[in-house]
């Protein structure tokens, strides 16, 4: 069974993503527990922005120091790559795996230098798009370890 806890920050605003979002949260129930934390999104201008960036890395890190048993992935467009099948095998490794999607400002250097990553695509989508492919993905794991029709 699957033990996965995605924390975002900041919610999804635009409807049909919301509802995409929720279909693949609907589906992956049978195969495990996923938890959502959706952080708060720190408001920022173009001289805050670092500012902004700290203070949301520590609301993340308030978050991950209580999952030190957890295996803990940054998402990042440059993290490593990998396939579904290998997505797959590397999220059921582990006890807990907690997943975090930064804001619009991405990760602070503290966190990137401090967690692994891993990559959706070397293209940068918004943090609202990411959560609900990385849903589908978390979906798509879950039906191949259970070979479930779905992959091919």
């Amino acid at each position: 069974m699957l033990n996965i806890t995605l924390v975002t920050v900041g919610k999804i605003k635009e409807a049909y993503l919301s509802e995409a979002a929720a279909s693949y949260i609907k589906r992956i129930k049978p195969y495990g527990r996923l938890n959502i934390l959706e952080l708060k999104a720190e408001a920022f201008s173009d001289a805050t922005k670092d500012k902004a960036k700290k203070i949301e890395a520590a609301r993340i890190e308030a978050v991950l120091d209580n999952k030190q048993e957890a295996q803990i992935y940054l998402m990042s467009e440059r993290g490593a790559l990998f396939n579904s099948l290998d997505f797959a095998a590397t999220i059921t490794q582990r006890q807990e795996i907690v997943l975090v999607i930064a804001g619009s400002l991405g990760f602070a250097k503290e966190l990137e230098n401090k967690y692994p990553q891993i990559s959706l695509s070397p293209l940068t989508f918004p943090h609202e798009l990411a959560r609900v492919i990385l849903l589908e993905q978390i979906y798509r794991a879950a039906t191949i370890i259970n070979n479930k029709a779905y992959h091919y």
